[in-house]
């Protein structure tokens, strides 16, 4: 199954680089992105085949990439006692039908494995069977080996896995570490997040070394993923003119790329936002009146806050700090915190001087204002 939107190939080339590297290697790795950086796009352009085949120089796709929302996982029902069963099973269904709808129309399989792939996705959802929550997990196994004697590899790409934390048990995770050393050239995970794996677990109270069998798979395998590069941001922008048919002066569009430092979610949303703006304030407006224009649009903020609320409460004394709205004290903490910051991209270091600045010019002003 294919994507219908189509990137062009040296879309995200540096992330997708890095990716693509880990794949051929038979790696598992993480990406960290602060919200509005783009994650979907960079999702599903990762899992569009033809990006395999680009960098790859492969004739085929070597794996079928299976994106996993956790936004996507069933709910318990209130009647449903064994708790961690059932969440369990939710994440091994999820996972099976979107495998499913990978392989449909299943012309990959022989029809006979076809025909099994599609009894055990049926058997997995049957719950007349009292034991259908317990047995998931070997059904699901049998798929993946099902499909890996016909040379089908999968990986999947974990998409919001801030959410996959909360709602599934240790346990569960154990077991995908448990498929993967089952099938460790066929069975690969890519997470997506706001913070890093560790960041994450601390966050929500999870004993680290329970969950550790499967966060090792991604030790020293993260990149952070920035806004879009000048390239990337520049044909977004363009897309989005000739999407709208909306026609401003270069030179405010070149602010406009400005402020949002390339940012998927604001770029888009400052440019909606130009519309509702006065003509005679688009025809000379300078950086910071645009940045205070744009500030006072309600979906800037909302983007903005995502950006916010997707950091660590000493990441946020750090950007304070910057602001000088609250007093900076140097220690280790603090010097761990700005170089997280710096990886995200959210703060810029000046080498020569040693200052420090927020980015992009938006969220700075976003800050500076005491917003937060």
């Amino acid at each position: 199954m294919t994507n219908g939107r189509q990137y062009n190939p040296h879309f995200r080339t540096d992330e997708v680089a890095y990716v693509m590297q880990r794949w051929n290697a038979v790696q598992c790795c993480s990406l960290v992105g602060v919200g509005s950086v783009g994650k979907s796009n960079l999702l599903q352009h990762l899992a569009n085949p033809l990006t395999q085949t680009h960098y790859l120089n492969a004739s085929n796709a070597p794996y079928r990439p299976v994106i996993i929302d956790a936004n996507m996982l069933i709910s318990r029902p209130s009647a449903y006692t064994d708790d961690d069963a059932f969440r369990c099973w939710s994440g091994y269904e999820l996972m099976m039908h979107r495998m499913f709808l990978n392989l449909y129309p299943f012309d990959s399989l022989p029809a006979e494995e076809a025909q099994r792939f599609y009894d055990l996705y049926q058997t997995v959802q049957d719950g007349r069977n009292p034991l259908f929550s317990s047995m998931a997990l070997r059904y699901f196994e049998l798929a993946i080996d099902l499909c890996s004697r016909h040379g089908i590899k999968f990986v999947f790409l974990l998409d919001e896995f801030e959410e996959l934390l909360k709602q599934m048990p240790a346990k569960f995770f154990q077991t995908l570490r448990g498929i993967r050393d089952a099938n460790k050239r066929g069975i690969l995970y890519l997470t997506f997040s706001r913070a890093p794996l560790s960041v994450l677990i601390e966050r929500a109270g999870i004993d680290a070394l329970a969950i550790e069998p499967f966060t090792e798979l991604f030790s020293d395998h993260t990149s952070y993923v920035g806004p879009y590069n000048e390239t990337d941001a520049r044909a977004m922008m363009s897309e989005l003119v000739k999407r709208t048919q909306l026609d401003y002066p270069t030179a405010l569009l070149e602010k406009l790329l400005w402020v949002t430092g390339g940012y998927a979610g604001l770029l888009r949303s400052g440019f909606s936002a130009l519309n509702t703006m006065p003509t005679s304030l688009l025809q000379d407006i300078n950086e910071e009146a645009l940045n205070s224009a744009l500030i006072a649009r309600r979906s800037i903020q909302d983007e903005l806050n995502v950006i916010w609320s997707s950091l660590t409460d000493p990441e946020h004394y750090v950007l304070k700090a910057v602001a000088r709205l609250v007093p900076y004290q140097v220690n280790t903490d603090t010097e761990l915190t700005v170089a997280m910051l710096v990886q995200k991209r959210l703060v810029r270091l000046d080498k020569t001087t040693q200052k420090l600045t927020i980015e992009p010019p938006l969220f700075r002003a976003y800050i500076a204002a005491n917003r937060v």
